[in-house]
């Protein structure tokens, strides 16, 4: 037997959130409420769902959809005269619910002086968010938000800053009032938005009437995600960037696990990969290939120049490609035009890797050859190179006379490399080189378009293809 937990002559209204509705999501202090009440106050449809609580003689006063301010003004007068209230709504009265508006008119009437104290008891609920969650797995498991969709009451402008607000800052977003009759085109925009800051496979799920004997759970992709497949009644969940799908189920880690493999992780390498995770939140456009975002992530991070994202161009599944020939063995070799792009290839993964670098510019061969032909020493070395190593992977980060010297050979048949890394930077003959190396055929490449580039960026590129395994977990940085 509970006591009464309500008894007193102070005057009191009890605000109190029922969940979805069913008995088992209804908490212990709501029933005991109702079971109290004199007269509960409400939307008609919610009655039900308390009718098997009410005392003999407790009234039940419904004020009609969308006359919330009156069913408050009533539920204020009623407890003047020393009943015993109780107002009802479903989910969480305090989340787009009967208590702020309560609260809000208590203390106008007690500024005009129209009213007595009243003591204001909120009773919390199952949220349709918590109850959505619930049904479609473990989706909230990190930071979140919460946005209405309906403008009846805010600025669409106001929504709309919300919405870009919740995208870019990564936020788990869930989504009530997603649409009505008048109201369609909200829900298009704010897919829109987010697909400006997120990935189109981050996960979508969404439950209409959940709790409810109509219940429907669906879960998908931003990409994919409908907007017609939805109605007033159906509460969405918009997962962020470690969201994930499966068995039927969206999860958002909290980061145990994360944790626990931190263990291994060098400093500088755990640097690295909170770095690419920044990147990853702030790029415009993550969704790409494994094989394009990889070196993409490795050119911001050395450039901290998101320009990038419309400057590196590459052969379909150039990075694949060229990794696949360092997986199998037959890559043991890359040459560069200067020794600063040799020296910013990472030593731990060519010794684990079996490759060796080569550099000519200093090689005193090259000098007497460039005297002697009268060309440039750039192009001296690449001449000699393709004698040594003609299948090498040729990384070039300032000369764009080493670039037109590899076209030139491997049109005379005289070399044949794995893939080429073309980033000169610079003002002559820099663009000139990219657009002739970008003829080449069956040669994998990775090309700095434009002015854009040097040793520094060319160097991280073919980083970025040693360590192409790594790509798949985001975990850079391993021979640091």
């Amino acid at each position: 037997m509970l006591i009464r937990i309500f008894a007193g002559s102070m005057k009191r209204i009890i605000i109190a959130g029922l969940g979805p509705g069913t008995p088992e999501d209804m908490t212990a202090a709501v029933i005991q409420a109702v079971k109290e009440a004199d007269v509960v106050v409400g939307y008609k449809y919610y009655f039900q769902f308390v009718e098997p609580y009410l005392r003999p003689g407790c009234k039940c006063i419904d004020t009609g959809m969308k006359h919330e301010r009156e069913r408050a003004e009533q539920a204020i007068e009623l407890a003047e005269q020393g009943q015993v209230v109780v107002v009802i709504s479903s989910g969480d009265a305090g989340i787009y619910g009967m208590a702020p508006l309560i609260y809000e008119m208590k203390r106008e009437r007690m500024v005009s002086g129209f009213t007595a104290d009243i003591e204001v008891v909120t009773l919390p609920g199952i949220s349709a968010f918590q109850k959505a969650a619930s049904l479609l797995g473990a989706p909230i498991g990190h930071d979140l938000c919460i946005i209405s969709l309906s403008d009846l009451m805010t600025p669409w402008q106001v929504i709309e800053r919300r919405i870009k607000a919740a995208a870019t800052g990564d936020f788990v977003t869930a989504i009530y009032n997603p649409k009505s009759h008048g109201r369609y085109w909200q829900l298009y925009r704010l897919v829109e938005l987010f697909l400006q800051e997120r990935s189109a496979d981050t996960p979508v799920g969404y439950v209409r009437q959940a709790g409810r004997p109509e219940q429907e759970i669906k879960v998908t992709t931003l990409g994919t995600f409908d907007p017609e497949d939805v109605d007033m009644f159906t509460v969405i969940l918009i997962g962020n960037s470690q969201s994930y799908l499966a068995g039927g189920k969206m999860i958002t880690p909290r980061g145990y696990y994360r944790e626990q493999s931190q263990e291994d992780i060098k400093p500088g390498q755990s640097i690295m990969m909170e770095s690419f995770r920044t990147i990853l939140s702030e790029m415009q456009h993550p969704d790409m290939p494994k094989w394009h975002l990889w070196p993409l992530l490795h050119a911001i991070h050395t450039t901290v120049d998101f320009g990038m994202e419309q400057n590196l161009w590459m052969d379909e599944c150039a990075t694949e490609l060229i990794y696949n020939k360092v997986k199998d063995g037959s890559l043991k070799h890359i040459v560069t035009d200067v020794t600063m792009a040799a020296s910013g290839i990472r030593k731990g993964a060519l010794e684990r890797l079996g490759i060796q670098v080569h550099c000519y510019i200093n090689d005193s061969r090259s000098k007497q050859m460039a005297d002697e032909k009268g060309i440039t020493r750039s192009q001296a070395c690449m001449q000699l190179a393709a004698e040594e190593y003609p299948e090498a992977l040729y990384v070039v980060g300032n000369a764009p006379t080493a670039l037109f010297e590899i076209c030139d050979l491997v049109r005379k048949g005289k070399m044949r490399p794995t893939g080429i890394i073309a980033a000169p930077v610079g003002f002559v003959h820099v663009c000139e080189s990219k657009h002739a190396v970008k003829t080449l055929k069956q040669i994998p490449k990775i090309i700095v378009e434009g002015r854009k580039g040097g040793s520094n960026l060319a160097a991280t590129l073919c980083n970025a293809i040693l360590t192409f395994d790594d790509a798949e977990q985001l975990k850079p940085g391993r021979d640091l």
